[in-house]
């Protein structure tokens, strides 16, 4: 078993939730529900692995809150 970690988005024009993992190339996919793109996601990985194992160019490492003055 392997583990990564994806980000995930809603884009607001569609609804969709929209999921990558970071410095995976090709590793993305959407869904119109969190369990649907964990789901695709999850295909996109197992078919991406089917060539080999991935060299990722980035490691996701966490979030930040950034404050500004409005």
């Amino acid at each position: 078993m392997k583990a990564f970690t994806a980000v995930i988005e809603r884009c607001p024009d569609t609804g969709f939730y929209v999921g990558f993992v970071p410095g995976f190339a090709g590793a993305h996919s959407q869904g119109q529900s969190l369990d649907e793109l964990q789901r695709n996601l999850r295909e996109v990985i197992e078919m991406l692995l089917e060539d080999g194992e991935p060299n990722l160019d980035a490691e996701f490492v966490g979030t930040q809150s950034i404050t500004v003055a409005a």
